[in-house]
């Protein structure tokens, strides 16, 4: 479960920074904003004997209120280019942590106790082909040219009349949505939440598994978290030394593929036909014009 889990969050993350070109650091921040606001639902206002008829209420409520703190993020980052998104979710991420641990409401830094087990395999299995389908067809429709192009050339994009700011927006805000949903599902499964769960290591946890499975790329972001969760379980026998092993492996992943495994590419099955269709036949049109050339 926690696989399905990881590919939620790898995917919401690589919508900005896989397939926008932005660079956020602070998607851990979003989760805890999912994983508290669900379990403060779940707990204190839902009644006991329907708590979990209500669940996916709660999931999608902490998903809602991501994405909301994401618009509000979003607002004045956007304002400015360049690398200011990665130091203001950065600060954004500490934001959390730090207010996680002095608000007593919520537990401070003891965290919160008493969250009752309701994520199962087949949420799990809803939340994830949810968020996959969902990126999907965003990436597929208009908007999601639009953030494409912001990818290759954002001035070139506004030329050609895409409102990039409004497609940022819109982008972030669905990524952090899918990061609360997966707040709420991983608060639910353990039952135990306290702020250091939502620090900036888990945020490079994140990032590791977008960058190792390849940006801007659905099936990217499956791989990515499914063999870096595989492998932190195999290496959980070295203890405190897997997590200089990790972060080591980004190191090692940007100098020798920047792109990832499956890089900028995709499966088949996660292309609409009509875009296989086209990619087909410009790969054709160009071993045509290189016969025609060399002959």
């Amino acid at each position: 479960m926690y696989v399905g889990i990881n590919v939620i969050l790898a995917a919401s993350l690589n919508l900005v920074n896989g397939y926008m070109g932005e660079f956020s650091v602070g998607h851990a921040g979003f989760m805890a904003a999912g994983a508290y606001l669900s379990s403060m639902l779940t707990i204190f206002s839902f009644p006991p004997g329907l708590s979990e008829w209500l669940f996916p209420l709660a999931v999608f409520a902490g998903g809602a209120g991501a994405a909301l703190i994401g618009l509000l993020v979003a607002v004045p980052s956007f304002r400015t280019r360049g690398d200011y998104l990665a130091i203001v979710t950065l600060a954004f991420n500490m934001i959390v942590k730090s207010v996680l641990e002095n608000i007593d409401a919520v537990g401070g830094p003891r965290g919160v106790l008493g969250i009752q087990r309701m994520t199962t395999l087949p949420w799990i299995f809803f939340w994830t082909v949810s968020a996959i389908w969902v990126i999907r067809n965003f990436v597929y429709s208009n908007h999601g040219r639009g953030v494409l192009s912001i990818r290759e050339d954002e001035t070139a994009g506004e030329l050609m009349g895409v409102d990039t700011r409004r497609v940022k927006l819109l982008a972030f805000v669905v990524s952090a949505f899918f990061a609360g949903v997966a707040g709420g599902l991983f608060a639910h499964l353990i039952q135990f939440i306290n702020p250091r769960m939502f620090d900036i290591l888990k945020s490079t946890d994140v990032l590791i598994m977008v960058y190792l499975g390849g940006i801007g790329s659905i099936a990217g972001s499956i791989l990515g978290a499914t063999i870096y969760t595989v492998l932190l379980e195999l290496l959980r026998p070295l203890e405190i030394w897997r997590m200089v092993l990790m972060p080591l492996m980004l190191v090692l992943l940007m100098i020798f593929r920047p792109r990832g495994i499956m890089g900028l590419r995709e499966f088949r099955w996660f292309v609409p036909a009509r875009e296989w269709a086209a990619s087909v036949a410009r790969i054709r049109a160009g071993r045509g014009a290189d016969a025609s050339t060399q002959g």
